[in-house]
C-alpha cells in the first residue's frame, strides 16, 4: 500500500503571513486536522489543530484583553508553526508512514512528491484504512484464530478450511507482535478472517476441528448469505 493512494490529495495548504486567528477558521470550517506552511512552491512548516486549540484555550484562560487581541489581529502563522515538520514522499509505503509516526510521535505528515507538496496524511486515514480492512463498513462477519505458526500454505490452509465451511472470504490478516526480528524465522501470529457466511458456528467449529482454535467470533445477521 502506497502513501499516494490513502492521503489526502491536493490538500489547502497556507502562507507562513496568514494571521493564525484566520488559519484557526478554516481549519475548524474544513474540519482539518493540519495546514501545511508553503512560501514560494516550498513546504515552510505545519499548523495543527491540536495546537491552535491549546494556545486558543490559553488565551481565554488568562482572561487578558490585550493578549486575546493579540492572538485574533496580530499573531500570525510563522510565530506558532511546528518549522521544517516531518514528512514522507508519496510513494513511500503506508508500513514506512506508520513507523516513522511511531518513532516521531507523530500523528500527522506533510506528502511530499520531490520538495512540492501533494497532500496530507494523518491519523484519521490511517484509521480508516484499518477500518477497511476489518470490514468496519461492509457489515461482514469475523472470527480471530489463537497464534499460529505461520509458514508456506498455512494460511491457504485455514482459507480452505473456511471456504468448505460455506464462509465467503474477504481477507485474512494476520497480526503480529508491533516489532518482529525477521531473523528469528516464522513467528505465531493471530489471524483475523472477514467473511461472510451462512452460520458461523459452522465455520468456527470446522477450523477448531482443523486444529486452529478460535479466540472470538461476532456475527452480523444482514450478511448471512440468501438460502
Amino acid at each position: 500500500m502506497i502513501v499516494r493512494h490513502w492521503m489526502q490529495a491536493d490538500p489547502l495548504v497556507i502562507s507562513s503571513d496568514m494571521l493564525v486567528s484566520e488559519a484557526n477558521r478554516i481549519l475548524s470550517e474544513g474540519s482539518l486536522h493540519a495546514l501545511p506552511v508553503v512560501d514560494g512552491g516550498r513546504l515552510r512548516g505545519l499548523v495543527t489543530r491540536a495546537n491552535l486549540l491549546r494556545m486558543g484555550h490559553y488565551v481565554q484562560r488568562t482572561q487578558n484583553s490585550d493578549e486575546f487581541n493579540y492572538f485574533v489581529t496580530r499573531l500570525k502563522v510563522r510565530d506558532v508553526m511546528v518549522r521544517n515538520p516531518a514528512t514522507v514522499q508519496a510513494d513511500d509505503t503506508m508500513q514506512q508512514c506508520l513507523l516513522k509516526g511511531q518513532a516521531l510521535g507523530v500523528a500527522q505528515f506533510p506528502v511530499l512528491d520531490a520538495e512540492r507538496v501533494v497532500g496530507v496524511i494523518s491519523a484519521n486515514e490511517i484509521f480508516q484504512l484499518a477500518a477497511h480492512c476489518l470490514g468496519a463498513w461492509d457489515r461482514r462477519s469475523g472470527l480471530t484464530l489463537a497464534p499460529v505458526l505461520l509458514g508456506p500454505g498455512v494460511l491457504g490452509r485455514i482459507a480452505d478450511v473456511a471456504e468448505a465451511a460455506g464462509a465467503v472470504l474477504h481477507g485474512l490478516y494476520p497480526i503480529g507482535p508491533a516489532h518482529e526480528d525477521l531473523r528469528c524465522g516464522p513467528l505465531e501470529k493471530k489471524v483475523v478472517i472477514r467473511f461472510h457466511a451462512r452460520a458461523v458456528d459452522d465455520v468456527v467449529s470446522a477450523l477448531e476441528a482443523a486444529g486452529f482454535p478460535v479466540l472470538e467470533s461476532t456475527e452480523t445477521p444482514s450478511t448471512a448469505l440468501a438460502v
